[in-house]
């Protein structure tokens, strides 16, 4: 939702005379550059556990922080207040801590505003209580015991937040929106024969309180208690190098961490990553195109601006499996002397911005993911992962396997669980042998840890890699 100017500099209790002077206080060393992030984010969480709430919280944050960059050199400095005197201070100490060595000299170019909101709201969370929610909670806690007789506990969490965000910078660019985020999820507990198994599904986007409704109370009741049976049925299977196939959705989070990362423009201007020295080559089969979105519509990982103010984008990291672009914010840009994607985002006012995905996927390709399977003779379908680890520089990954099957001779045959996943990101790549036509996003509450933690998102078609590591007896 985007307000008109006068209501950002209400909120934050600033003119535009003064948004200039910060920028030319911080700058009276002889920066390259200044930005002002302001953030007023309120949010809200609630925890319902045994038919009652448990848990519940409120807090607001609020503040200013101030960025100067001066060659290679960052100076950063934040207030939780904007009373002129305090954000001059903290003007003046970024400007101190850029400006310590006489190293300088980049350029920074303005950027296209943007005309579209992404993510219009038509109920403001900020208007709702915890009475509004609590029927909706209780609703899905009874639906969802409703579907299996085995269920002897659901947990629903549900929060919401609306952050205000007002930026400007030493090029005289200003803009803002308000950023919405709500997010619900749900945990069922199952027992049978003295086994307990549990599942887990979430819902979350930059949506208003439109988002809580009958629609989404079906969609997740029916969504936790699928694929119990194969659970409880599950094996760990024999390890070692087979094919492996990617179901569509869940699993692009392979797709973010082993490969996502080591496109971003802070690694490979550090030489850190894999990828770094790869700008322009085949990496991957033809046809295959790996993209990270900032424009989807009310979709977790978007934004209308990133945290420095620049629109968000669809950029295409691998293009017909040609390596085309890192994920850029402005000090990547101006080193590698490109424009900015999109992709420079922070945790709050209180840190600086670096180079983060948004929503990363793969997009369709043409096989048929029946045909996919059955082209397999040996191998595993995954469909879900979680507690992976990748090491940037290498590519190398690891991953556990929530949820798969066996394939047998180009069948789906005994569910799977307690494996690993162990390849390398780049090889993995190249290994590609067919992409389905089924892509899907995932939207659940997906967040990234790098350094600070923000919500994104992933997503892939069903895949087939044609030899991995499996990790099982």
């Amino acid at each position: 939702m985007m307000n008109d100017k006068t209501y950002y500099l209400n909120i934050f209790k600033v003119s535009e005379p003064q948004l200039q002077t910060l920028t030319a206080t911080a700058l009276t060393h002889g920066g390259d550059y200044c930005d002002l992030y302001f953030e007023h984010t309120t949010f809200f969480n609630l925890l319902l556990k045994d038919g009652v709430v448990s848990s519940g919280g409120f807090h607001t944050d609020f503040g200013v922080g101030i960025r100067v960059l001066k060659g290679e050199k960052t100076g950063y400095a934040y207030s939780e207040n904007t009373e002129m005197t305090d954000m001059l201070n903290a003007a003046r100490a970024a400007s101190a801590i850029a400006t310590g060595s006489s190293a300088g000299g980049r350029t920074y170019a303005k950027v296209a505003d943007r005309k579209s909101d992404l993510y219009p709201m038509k109920e403001n969370w900020r208007d709702k209580g915890a009475d509004s929610f609590l029927p909706f909670m209780k609703d899905l806690e009874t639906a969802v015991f409703s579907k299996d007789s085995r269920i002897v506990k659901v947990i629903i969490r549900m929060s919401d937040s609306v952050c205000d965000v007002m930026m400007y910078n030493s090029l005289g660019e200003l803009t803002y929106e308000t950023r919405p985020m709500g997010s619900v999820t749900v945990t069922a507990v199952f027992q049978q024969n003295g086994k307990t198994e549990n599942r887990s599904v979430s819902r979350s986007f930059r949506t208003g309180a439109e988002l809580i409704g009958p629609a989404l109370l079906n969609e997740l009741a029916e969504d936790v208690v699928k694929g119990i049976d194969e659970r409880f049925e599950a094996i760990r299977p024999k390890g070692g190098q087979m094919s492996v196939v990617m179901g569509a959705g869940a699993s692009g989070i392979l797709l973010h961490e082993a490969m996502g990362h080591a496109f971003e423009a802070d690694f490979n201007r550090k030489g850190q990553s894999i990828f770094s020295e790869k700008m322009g080559q085949q990496v991957c089969p033809k046809g295959i195109n790996v993209v990270d979105d900032g424009t989807i519509a009310y979709n977790r990982g978007s934004g209308n601006y990133d945290d420095e103010g620049v629109p968000g984008e669809k950029t295409y990291m691998i293009h017909d499996g040609v390596l085309c672009s890192y994920l850029h914010d402005r000090i990547s840009a101006s080193w590698y002397g490109v424009a900015p994607t999109g992709n420079g985002r922070r945790e709050n006012f209180r840190y600086n911005p670096i180079p983060r995905m948004r929503a990363t996927y793969m997009e369709s390709g043409n096989a048929d993911p029946e045909g996919i399977i059955a082209s397999v003779k040996e191998g595993i379908y995954v469909d879900e992962f979680s507690n992976g680890q990748v090491k940037i520089g290498e590519g190398d990954f690891t991953f556990f396997v929530k949820s798969g099957y066996l394939i047998e001779n180009g069948r789906l045959t005994a569910p799977v669980k307690d494996i690993n996943v162990i390849g390398n990101g780049p090889q993995a790549l190249s290994d590609i042998l067919a992409v389905g036509n089924d892509l899907k996003i995932d939207n659940g509450t997906w967040t990234c840890g790098k350094e600070q933690s923000v919500p994104v998102s992933c997503g892939m078609p069903t895949v087939l890699v044609s030899s991995l590591t499996v990790g099982g007896e």
